[in-house]
């Protein structure tokens, strides 16, 4: 008899056979169940983090096991008891998820969250928010300044300032110098100013400049910044502000004024276009913020549309869109600035400059050296450099000799040529455009050993038209940066507010109010994602490496980087 027969028959003979039968089968199938449901919805595991110690716009890797493929609509990552808001995820799969750290991150546990549950706890610690290793700071009062040495200097001197309750590190604590401006003792300020709390009457030391050099709770080492004037100096800290004392400034080799200021609301777009991606795709983007400086003291983000991932890292807004398998999405971002510039004027007696002397400090070590833009170390541009200058030393001098050179012996082409042109083939050719000058000429005087900076961004002229602009910085001691522009002293196309009565002669040394500086020197920016896509833009309003960026694997996305636009003027 067969076996299938046999259970027939027990099945039908015997009822404890038959109940038996339905207790194993329910049995079986629960436990299959069981198992299923165990490997299926495990809660997810995270095996390591790295880094555990980093800072805002650092990168995190989060290793570990049954994330899902996909974060969905439930799935997320808390860092010291912060989810992170959608933009700020760059990857998420089964094994690994990969994050970029917000502003605000603080030290704390790292959870990984999905529908199955949420993760054993990792750790993270915010490098700003680890201890040192000194006494605790009790006090609760004011930072008393006691003494500022020397009481006297010029711009790049460095102050010693010794006293109490500084604090044991900066943080968000600035020293208060009173500003060398036209309308410093007006006050008279736009209501868009006042807004923004913007003061004409006082500058801060700029760490743009290394101005702060040591930090703690009883002495500061600070440098008399670029737009100081003489007068009360103070101490800002989240305890409050400082009495005030007085110091000194004097330019030994002639005067630097700030006049003029001009106010403008200032607009980016930027618009991405998803045209049917074979894969999901992630993009990240770089705008560039307009820069602070003396001339240029006020660049305030007003408004910002959708909300960044990070609105100011390395003076850039980071955007993190994730673009879905072939959906044909349109998506605009618009950022909003306030933005105070002055126009600056020099007078100086080129006899009164000397050579550098504090060839240690970074401000000149980093204005000197060769990068990614500025080939300052390229053999023809010394040798045209030296030949230019002859026995020439006073860097000043050197600074207008290679300028008049220019002027006399390159010709300006206004039509910008092929991105990828090399700008120092403008040796040989004798020609180039707005940008192969403003690099050339800055080249030339580092390779001179003269800091130098190219400033880049963009020109307003008198109807409020735009065009990618690029002007050159350079520094000398105990007066500070010195503004030249050989494009506009060579006559390029622009409508000025006030058209100079001598542009060669004006612009080296002088600069209207109608630049808008958004970089000065080369901003070095790391991509977020592994093996990704990068976008350069190399002859756009600012000097940047990477302003986009998509996730390897074949896309189809297409990016439109507007001219900006000024919205108004005051």
């Amino acid at each position: 008899m067969s076996l299938r027969k046999t259970l027939s028959l027990l099945f039908r003979k015997y009822p404890l056979f038959r109940l038996g039968l339905i207790i194993f089968t329910c049995a079986a199938t629960i436990g299959i169940i069981s198992f299923i449901t165990r490997e299926t919805q495990k809660s997810p595991e995270i095996i390591s983090i790295t880094p555990s110690v980093g800072s805002a716009g650092d990168i995190m890797s989060i290793h570990g096991l049954y994330f899902g493929d996909s974060r969905g609509t439930s799935g997320y990552v808390e860092v010291g008891g912060s989810r992170l808001t959608s933009g700020g995820y760059l990857n998420w799969s089964e094994t690994e998820i990969r994050v970029i750290l917000p502003t605000n991150v603080q030290d704390g546990l790292v959870i990984v969250g999905t529908k199955h549950g949420r993760s054993n706890p990792g750790f993270f610690a915010n490098t700003a928010d680890i201890p040192v290793q000194v006494p605790p700071d009790t006090q609760t009062s004011l930072p008393v300044i006691a003494s500022i040495s020397p009481a006297s200097g010029s711009y790049g001197t460095l102050l010693s300032i010794t006293g109490t309750n500084f604090g044991t590190i900066r943080n968000n604590g600035y020293i208060k110098f009173t500003a060398n401006r036209d309308d410093a003792t007006q006050a008279t300020l736009t209501s868009q100013e006042s807004s923004m709390d913007f003061d004409p009457q006082y500058i801060a030391a700029n760490e743009n400049n290394y101005d702060y050099e040591y930090w703690s709770d009883s002495e500061i080492r600070v440098r008399i910044p670029e737009g100081a004037a003489s007068g009360p100096v103070s101490i800002i800290t989240e305890k409050g502000t400082s009495n005030t004392l007085q110091v000194e400034i004097n330019l030994p080799a002639g005067t630097k004024k700030y006049v003029a200021r001009r106010t403008y609301l200032l607009q980016l777009a930027e618009d991405i276009e998803n045209l049917d991606s074979k894969n999901p795709t992630s993009v990240t983007m770089r705008v560039p913020r307009p820069v602070v400086t003396a001339e240029q003291p006020m660049a305030e983000l007003t408004e910002c549309k959708p909300l960044p991932v990070i609105d100011d890292y390395r003076n850039t807004i980071i955007y993190q869109i994730e673009l879905a398998r072939t959906t044909n999405r349109k998506m605009r971002f618009t950022q909003n600035f306030v933005v105070s510039v002055y126009a600056v004027q020099t007078e100086i007696n080129p006899a009164r400059i000397r050579g550098y002397t504090e060839k240690d400090r970074m401000l000149y070590l980093s204005a000197t050296q060769s990068d990614a833009l500025i080939k300052s170390r390229d053999e023809k541009a010394i040798a045209k450099a030296k030949e230019i200058v002859g026995r020439e030393t006073n860097p000043y001098r050197q600074a207008k000799k290679i300028y008049d050179y220019m002027l006399e012996h390159y010709d300006l082409q206004e039509k910008m040529q092929k991105q990828n042109n090399a700008p120092l083939s403008m040796l040989e050719k004798k020609q180039g455009d707005a940008y192969d000058f403003a690099v050339v000429y800055t080249t030339l005087l580092r390779a001179l050993g003269i800091p130098a900076l190219p400033v880049s961004g963009i020109l307003v002229d008198a109807d409020l038209k735009v065009q990618y602009h690029w002007w050159t910085e350079f520094y000398v001691e105990h007066f500070g940066w010195i503004p030249v522009d050989i494009v506009l002293a060579k006559g390029i196309t622009y409508k000025a507010f006030k058209q100079p009565e001598n542009p060669p002669s004006f612009y080296f040394g002088n600069l209207d109010s109608q630049h808008i500086a958004f970089s000065r020197g080369w901003n070095e920016v790391k991509p977020a994602l592994t093996n990704s896509k990068i976008v350069q833009r190399p002859k756009s309003y600012a000097f940047q490496s990477l302003w986009e960026e998509s996730s390897a694997g074949k896309v189809n996305y297409s990016t439109l980087w507007n001219t900006p636009v000024v919205l108004g003027i005051y």
